[in-house]
């Protein structure tokens, strides 16, 4: 007991707690509220524009590297989704494939986009040059790539109505990975309470990313100054209950409440876009998957400083060339969690420029996994494709710049 006493009368508990509600709070005004209007955004372009690409792609075959990286590109992972079925349907080269997984910007674009624009401007940039020119190159002088086609159509002509397709041309709703056996949306779960808690949730979600939006253009206008922990009517309190309650929503809404609004496992689901409450919801869905890694970034990365006392910046300065090589590796592990937590490092000064452009350009997102369901052989030489220009880059970005920390951060 004596033990206990004498370490709580450090203050670390309190310390822990604090970083815990500036942490929940900052987290959603600052990345979240931004997040959820950039996937409105590009949820209505995609929605706006992917049957005519998919009809124009078939024909124009000299284009189809060069459209998958801008596909990539996108943030969230949804414009690479749409690529990984034309594959196997034939309409799109194992190049394109690969200059689409290049460029994939996945979630983690929504933090970069956030907290370090300007970094992301140069780092996306990279992946999407990278991206072009390895895909073409893939595509004329690509190593084992006629033998992973041959695979890949075998398993395609083996598929029922049921299996493999693209996206209608013109359709409103897009089950992007309903054909790779991925986890999609099941049927909503008959519980008429939780149904209707959960859609108010929802709402009442929405208003707090309204107000943590305008909450969050203030506070960059005034220069990012620190903002108090109060609950009142000012611009700090407006800022601490947008954010409290807003992070908390999304918590519920991402373990929760997304298995009563229709949308299952959020970064596999399908996107829906039938009409306005489709297309909020969806995006709210992403936009709590981000928030959710986002807080655990954010507290992994303070709560690791103050409990080892090892300051990650000086770790990975130490670590030289060897950290965009790490980064790199850590692109290969499918899904967007991992990499969300090293573009948020980026942005707390934890990693270096040269890290992040690995990362940007070795990272797959959720768009492997269609890939790994249809063959887990195109998926590995894809994977291997994909690391090989992020090692080139941020090696040379960091041999010939240097570390870089903190480039571009707000």
């Amino acid at each position: 007991m004596g033990e206990f006493v004498s370490f709580a009368q450090t203050g670390l508990p309190n310390e822990l707690f604090d970083i815990l509600l500036g942490s929940v709070r900052d987290g959603f005004v600052q990345v979240s509220a931004f997040v959820a209007v950039t996937v409105l955004l590009f949820s209505y372009v995609q929605y706006r524009t992917d049957g005519r690409l998919v009809e124009r792609l078939e024909s124009e075959k000299k284009y189809q590297p060069l459209v998958g990286a801008l596909m990539g590109l996108t943030p969230g992972c949804g414009g690479a989704i749409v690529m990984m079925p034309l594959y196997v349907r034939g309409s799109v080269s194992f190049g394109t494939v690969v200059a689409t997984l290049v460029a994939t910007a996945g979630d983690s674009a929504f933090v970069i986009i956030a907290l370090a624009p300007e970094a992301g401007l140069y780092a996306y940039g990279l992946a999407f040059v990278s991206a072009v020119v390895f895909g073409y190159g893939i595509d004329r002088f690509g190593m084992g790539v006629d033998r992973i086609d041959r695979a890949v159509a075998r398993v395609g002509r083996t598929m029922t109505d049921g299996g493999v397709a693209a996206p209608a041309v013109g359709s409103q709703v897009h089950h992007y990975e309903d054909a790779q056996g991925c986890e999609v949306d099941g049927s909503v779960r008959d519980a008429p309470i939780l149904r209707r808690v959960s859609q108010a949730a929802l709402a009442v979600w929405w208003v707090a990313a309204a107000g943590g939006l305008a909450a969050g253009v203030l506070y960059l206008v005034r220069g990012a100054p620190d903002v108090p922990m109060v609950a009142d009517a000012s611009f700090a309190g407006a800022f601490t209950v947008f954010g409290l309650v807003g992070t908390t929503l999304s918590f519920y809404l991402y373990f929760v409440g997304r298995r009563y609004v229709g949308h299952g496992h959020v970064g596999k689901a399908r996107d829906t876009f039938g009409n306005v409450y489709e297309t909020l919801t969806h995006a709210a869905m992403e936009t709590s998957f981000v928030t959710v890694w986002v807080i655990a970034a954010y507290l992994l990365y303070e709560y690791g400083l103050i409990l080892t006392g090892v300051d990650l910046q000086v770790f990975a300065a130490a670590a030289g060339v060897l950290a965009p090589i790490g980064a790199a590796a850590v692109g290969l592990i499918p899904g967007c969690g991992p990499q969300i937590l090293l573009a948020t490092a980026y942005a707390e000064g934890a990693i270096p420029f040269s890290a992040l452009t690995a990362n940007a350009i070795s990272q797959d997102g959720d768009a492997l996994f269609p890939l790994i369901a249809i063959d887990k052989k195109a998926a590995v030489v894809a994977s291997i494709y994909t690391t090989i220009p992020a090692l080139v880059v941020g090696v040379g970005i960091h041999l010939v710049f240097g570390p870089m920390f903190g480039f571009g951060v707000l």
